[in-house]
């Protein structure tokens, strides 16, 4: 009787270990990232993407907006390190438009484990941002002004709610026109050397009808990179007129990058 008692008590201990292990590496199976950081692009600042936070907030993700002051491209990825540095853990890198730009370089950051591309700039090694602009021909509505007499490219305020966002209200379209925030005119000489969506796992938002980067330019750079891609019909600010399906792609980025 006391063998069999042994035995019993030896085969319980082994189903606790197992299920204890079990336990860990299906935890660490379905692990996912906590801590989302959100880059805007020019013409724009952070304040926009208070539609996108308040929907990942509300799902338990921490989320940080970059304030990238648009006054050079070593500056602008050096706002968003600083911001990765704060975070605890793996972090989810979204970049828009110029903020594409930034997060390809800032990427490489030990932290960063994916990459979202929304309507952005994915340049190649050595590849500008004016490369990419004279690659094809420009969006019908644009309105990237050349540099002023400081250096700075501004977006034309008369062609600010067609070309940026059509599918904003135009009272808010002309809030935004107002207090946009210039770039830098070298930032579209700037060349990556070591683009970070060549080792980690990138998601991209093409804007179906954006009037500032042309779609087929999206699609092409997301294509190159071999990026998962999603198709969303709405203009360059897709991620304020469409916030529900831009926080989707976002949350299955930060549950599948490893």
């Amino acid at each position: 009787m006391k063998e069999q008692n042994k035995n019993m008590m030896r085969r319980i201990a082994y189903m606790f270990l197992a299920i204890t292990f079990l336990g860990v590496s299906f935890q660490k199976t379905n692990a996912q990232i906590k801590n989302i950081v959100l880059v805007h692009g020019a013409f724009a600042d952070g304040s926009g993407w208070e539609p996108v936070y308040q929907i990942l907030k509300k799902k338990g993700y921490n989320v940080s907006v970059v304030g990238n002051p648009n006054t050079g491209m070593a500056e602008d990825v050096a706002a968003t390190k600083r911001v990765i540095a704060r975070q605890d853990g793996p972090v989810l890198l979204v970049g828009h438009s110029y903020g594409g730009a930034i997060i390809t370089e800032a990427g490489n950051d030990p932290k960063v484990a994916g990459l979202v591309y929304i309507a952005a700039f994915a340049p190649d090694a050595n590849e500008t941002l004016l490369q990419l602009l004279q690659s094809g021909p420009p969006a019908p509505h644009s309105g990237i002004l050349p540099p002023d007499e400081a250096g700075f490219v501004w977006y034309d305020m008369k062609k600010y709610h067609s070309g940026f966002c059509a599918d904003l209200p135009k009272a808010q379209a002309d809030f935004l026109a107002a207090s946009q925030i210039p770039v830098s005119a070298s930032v579209f000489g700037y060349a990556i050397t070591s683009p970070a969506w060549k080792a980690k796992p990138s998601w991209y938002i093409v804007a179906q009808e954006d009037q500032t980067i042309p779609p087929d330019a999206e699609r092409f750079m997301a294509k190159r990179a071999n990026m998962k891609v999603t198709e969303i019909k709405a203009s360059h600010l897709v991620f304020m007129s469409k916030p529900a399906p831009v926080c989707d792609v976002i949350e299955t980025a930060a549950k599948t990058a490893k």
